[in-house]
């Protein structure tokens, strides 16, 4: 019996290897018996995707790409063409797209953050709770706590003084946005206001203010 699509793959990507003459309907429903088939093996991976051996309309590409959502946990970052390199331009392809991903959007992490505990992120991050002493954030982003800040953030890791910090409550051990680092003896009060606050960069050094409509505007 004929193989009417194969799947191979790399550490960057998947290539997918369609028949050429196959009504695409028909094709569709042997695109979803391999993907259901291999889910456990892609798990939450983040990869690029090459089509080989049909051309597929604008339509026909979305309907894949919706067909691996839906039955697997892949993550398809690109669609991207054949390519001599392939590994290595998968590679360029997919960072290239993570890089993009993560200036424009976020993650969300629910829960506490106790003592000894580190959360690092590509991106921005929401989290859905407090900060402990002795606790650290690591983010490429912005850091947002609907809680209380009383450990570590660092923001902007990858030199982006632009990044800010906002916590409900703001009494941290240390902040680090870019390069500009402040210790609790420069950002910390000995009656801590229990109110939205926002940290960031302006003339070289860390400022915390009320987090209002004003500050927001104000921040790149």
């Amino acid at each position: 019996m004929k193989n009417n699509v194969i799947i191979k793959g790399n550490k960057y990507g998947i290539i997918l290897i369609l028949d050429s003459e196959l009504p695409f309907d028909e094709l569709k429903e042997e695109i979803i018996q391999k993907f259901k088939d291999s889910a456990g093996f892609f798990g939450n991976a983040q990869m690029a995707l090459s089509i080989e051996g049909r051309k597929l309309s604008s339509h026909e590409e979305k309907e894949l790409l919706d067909i691996i959502s839906t039955y697997t946990t892949l993550s398809i970052i690109c669609v991207v063409d054949s390519d001599s390199n392939r590994e290595e331009f998968f590679k360029k392809s997919l960072e290239s797209k993570l890089n993009e991903l993560s200036s424009q959007s976020g993650q969300f992490y629910k829960g506490t953050l106790r003592s000894g505990q580190e959360l690092e992120s590509q991106s921005s991050i929401v989290i859905l709770g407090n900060v402990n002493t002795g606790a650290k954030v690591v983010s490429a982003g912005n850091v947002i706590i609907l809680g209380a800040l009383k450990g570590t953030v660092y923001a902007g890791i990858t030199g982006n003084s632009n990044a800010f910090v906002v916590a409900l409550e703001m009494d941290p051990m240390q902040i680090r946005i870019g390069d500009v680092i402040a210790r609790s003896s420069d950002s910390r009060k000995k009656v801590i206001e229990k109110e939205a606050k926002i940290a960031y960069v302006d003339s070289g050094a860390i400022c915390i203010d009320t987090l209002n409509k004003d500050v927001i505007k104000y921040i790149d």
